[in-house]
């Protein structure tokens, strides 16, 4: 029999067991058995393995979360990791790699196929819905939910103590998730990385509800949006945290709570903030993602079995189709403008 590997790396994401739970049971169709890697690509440098069975997976699809675990690892950051990756390829003897993740992972998958032929198929995951080369990466409509829940929660407490409410939702480079949960939340302005903001812009949109008589409203703004503090500077990240990460990027988180403390010290109207943070990235998948993740897992096993290597599971025009990683990455999908100007609609 031939034998698919399969990893989630980079975030987790719900949907991620969906994924495994497809490419498991579509394995067969190609007369293959398929072994799970722990931990990401540090589970294929330093072996941790698991066989994975239809009976073993038969009851993840609605679970959030990963069975096979995450990282942030990658082989070139360690002594002899790659050597050690394609050593373990050829010793597991795999037919060919599925790897389940965002940006980070199908660069990295793309890398090692182009440089010492990994045998490898993506499968496109983020919540952030910014991976190029596809409409929708699973994970996002769980997101989205999870925010506009938590902004019709927030409405209410708003009303009740007549208060602005600055809601920070995730989104790094893209603001897919707060344009998307703002406008179902019927947010009063969403501020996204696509679009820098004046921050005295702001202000006076405030004091203009005030004077039409608006007691309360809700600001959404996407973790990554960029604030111009001043008229002839720059716009720029707000961070409480001015460390960086192990990709070296900044940490993101401060925008928010930046825009609650401004409003209320320069309008006078009490404001609070609310960052939801990980809450989007947990819990049970939405049938939405149920199904795009099990299409996509099922496509992914296709294409492994067909020795399509260097290529991805997509979703155009609502069909799985076949991309290329090299069309995949190294440029992200930002928000579409017209989700964006039709939100604005409702901004005054």
């Amino acid at each position: 029999m031939k034998k698919f590997g399969i990893l989630t790396s980079g975030g987790d994401c719900p949907g991620l067991n969906a994924v495994i739970r497809a490419v498991t049971m579509r394995a067969a169709y190609h007369d293959a058995e398929v072994m799970g890697i722990r931990g990401g690509w540090r589970g294929m440098v330093y072996p941790d393995t698991v066989k994975l069975t239809r009976s073993g997976v038969d009851g993840i699809l609605k679970e959030g979360g990963t069975i096979l675990g995450i990282s942030r690892f990658s082989p070139y950051h360690v002594q002899d990791g790659v050597a050690r990756l394609v050593a373990n390829v050829r010793e597991f003897n795999l037919h060919g790699l599925i790897a389940v993740g965002g940006e980070g992972t199908l660069s990295l998958a793309l890398r090692l196929h182009t440089e010492v032929g990994l045998r490898v198929v993506g499968v496109p995951k983020t919540i952030d819905n910014d991976v190029n080369a596809t409409e929708e990466t699973f994970g996002f409509d769980t997101a989205v939910a999870i925010a506009t829940e938590a902004i019709d929660r927030l409405r209410t407490t708003a009303e009740a103590h007549q208060r602005v409410i600055v809601v920070e939702v995730m989104g790094r480079d893209a603001g897919w998730i707060a344009a998307a949960a703002g406008l179902a939340g019927g947010a009063e302005l969403i501020l996204v990385p696509e679009r820098p903001a004046l921050l005295k812009d702001v202000l006076e949109m405030v004091k203009r509800w005030q004077r039409m008589g608006r007691t309360s409203s809700l600001i959404v703004v996407a973790e990554g949006a960029l604030i111009k503090q001043h008229a002839q500077g720059s716009a720029e990240l707000v961070l409480s945290n001015k460390t960086t990460d192990h990709m070296g990027r900044p940490r993101l988180g401060g925008v928010g709570a930046f825009l609650a403390q401004e409003i209320e010290a320069q309008t006078g109207v009490e404001t609070r903030v609310t960052v939801l943070g990980h809450t989007q990235r947990g819990g049970t998948p939405t049938a939405r993602d149920r199904i795009l993740a099990t299409r996509m897992g099922a496509f992914a096993a296709d294409l492994c079995g067909g020795s399509r290597w260097g290529t991805m599971a997509a979703l155009k025009c609502g069909q799985m189709v076949e991309v290329t990683l090299q069309d995949a990455v190294g440029k992200k999908k930002l928000l579409s403008e017209d989700l964006y100007e039709v939100a604005s609609t409702f901004f005054d």
